[in-house]
């Protein structure tokens, strides 16, 4: 990046830290000055607190959060109804949550073009089909034949592969990161579109600010715009305390055309790729679609697409296989998926638990963070129980110390179950990926945490019967070569540690 860059970027990002501080600053004087108005204020944010503990008690949520914001507004009377306020209701506007009904009951009826695989599934997955079932019948996301699926492992041989992809584009080209950052990995890319949308090929980034905030310079869209980029940020970030800023587009798609689309948990930066060195080696995972399914992930972009821009799509128009019938034929069902915040649907860890629900032999795990709720933490130990091999795989050099403390303090009970731990031992395992019993397997942007299986924009692949599958497992055990095991003695602390674990897991769920 510049200097020039660099400048306006810095600009821009202290105004806004600048007024939060402020904001924050004049509330807190407000509470604490000793005046008759400080009073009153004080005395009416701690009815507040009295009223919205109740109110949290009685919802309908995760019992974590419930104990977790109890706790808070008791141990702070004043600030604890405040900060659930500012922290637990920066949801989406109701404008947003309305776009994005519109959006996804256009889309719906076209997931399912040319037509339905759920027969052939229900023949031929036998005690797996209940999982195609929940995904397409209750959230809408229908599984696909005549797919091929490609697996990769690390970064660097997902580039590869996407960039001859991309140079093949004739129509379009589809892309919506969490974050982009200019480099290496950023520039080979940018390269290609340049030459794409100069040759008439429609090419749009959808990019999250919050996961750019300190990375892109604010002027970067006159950049996208000069190279004949459609762009949109993704609901931008203000300087206000009360705005929406925990919903974050957290999803990794690439569609090429609708015939070809990537998705994983690989950002659009450098580490990404190792091309520089951030937190050790950086092992992450992507799959590749080349069929009918590939048209999901574009779907799931348009809607994305829609609701950022305040258009109005003919998502029809992108259809790739209306003229020309798909080719690509594979053995096994593809079944991609998304996930909302802004439903009642935790679709992305309802996919994690039915996998260790059905699982009788293995089930693999790889998670950049493990910090999960009781439900969570009861199927992977009871699947473990049942005689299951459960292994996980987390990283050994931390991004986050505090997050990965908390991850670590998981350990121990799921040791104790017979759950075997591993951590990666050359660096940061970042892969979103399960695989169990060599027929089911799932790749996508979901972590183990509570901010990606219940606050976050999520998607993922869901695999079954398909070569991919036996990839992503070969891969995991090629992974355990070089990831040192975790035992029940390494997790032994002492009583001043147990205690700071305990208070990180109470706080986890606003991590």
């Amino acid at each position: 990046m510049n200097k020039k860059w660099f400048r306006t970027l810095f600009r821009r990002r202290m105004l806004i830290i600048l007024l939060l501080i402020i904001q924050a600053g004049v509330l807190l004087y407000l509470i604490t000055s000793g005046s008759r108005l400080s009073h009153i204020i004080s005395n009416l944010l701690t009815v507040l607190s009295a009223l919205i503990a109740l109110h949290i008690i009685a919802k309908r949520d995760k019992g974590a959060y419930k104990t977790t914001w109890v706790f808070l507004i008791l141990l702070f009377p004043i600030f604890g109804g405040l900060l659930y306020l500012l922290f637990l209701f920066q949801s989406p506007t109701r404008k947003m949550e309305i776009q994005l009904e519109k959006a996804e009951e256009k889309a719906a009826p076209l997931f399912f073009l040319p037509g339905s695989s759920r027969e052939a599934a229900k023949q031929k997955l036998g005690s797996s089909f209940p999982q195609v079932r929940y995904l397409e019948d209750f959230v809408g996301f229908p599984v696909y034949e005549d797919t091929e699926t490609h697996y990769y492992s690390p970064g660097e041989k997902m580039l590869e592969a996407l960039i001859p992809e991309l140079e093949k584009a004739e129509r379009y080209i589809f892309l919506e990161f969490f974050i982009v950052q200019d480099g290496i990995m950023w520039g080979r890319i940018l390269d290609v579109l340049r030459q794409k949308a100069a040759h008439g090929v429609k090419v749009r980034l959808l990019y999250d600010d919050i996961g750019c905030f300190l990375i892109l310079p604010s002027n970067y869209v006159k950049q996208l715009e000069s190279f004949g980029i459609e762009y949109s940020v993704f609901n931008p970030f203000r300087p206000v305390l009360t705005v929406a800023q925990n919903n974050r587009d957290h999803r990794k798609i690439i569609s090429i055309d609708g015939k070809v689309a990537f998705t994983g948990g690989i950002n659009l930066a450098d580490e990404y790729i190792n091309a520089i060195e951030k937190h050790g080696h950086w092992k992450d995972s992507a799959i590749m679609l080349r069929g009918k399914a590939a048209w999901s992930l574009t779907l799931m972009f348009l809607q994305m697409w829609e609701i950022s821009t305040h258009t109005d799509e003919d998502y029809r128009q992108y259809y790739p296989w209306e003229d020309t019938p798909c080719s690509h034929f594979q053995n096994g069902f593809v079944q991609p998926y998304a996930d909302s915040p802004m439903d009642k649907e935790n679709v992305g860890e309802h996919v994690y638990l039915q996998i260790l629900n059905q699982a009788r032999d293995y089930v693999y795990i790889n998670t950049p963070y493990l910090i999960v709720d009781d439900s969570m933490v009861s199927a992977l130990t009871l699947t473990a129980k049942r005689g299951v091999d459960v292994r996980i795989v987390t990283p050994h050099i931390w991004d986050k110390r505090i997050v990965h403390m908390t991850t670590r303090s998981y350990y121990r009970d799921l040791i104790q179950a017979g759950i075997k731990i591993y951590e990666y031992r050359d660096g940061f395992m970042h892969s979103k990926t399960f695989v169990s019993d060599n027929r089911i397997a799932t790749v996508g942007t979901t972590n183990l945490d509570f901010r990606s299986l219940y606050l976050h924009f999520e998607c993922g692949v869901l695999m079954f019967d398909n070569a991919a599958i036996q990839e992503v497992k070969e891969d995991f055990l090629q992974t355990l070569e070089i990831c040192q095991p975790v035992t029940e003695k390494d997790c032994r602390a002492n009583f001043l540690t147990r205690l700071f674990q305990d208070i990180l897991r109470l706080f986890a769920p606003i991590m």
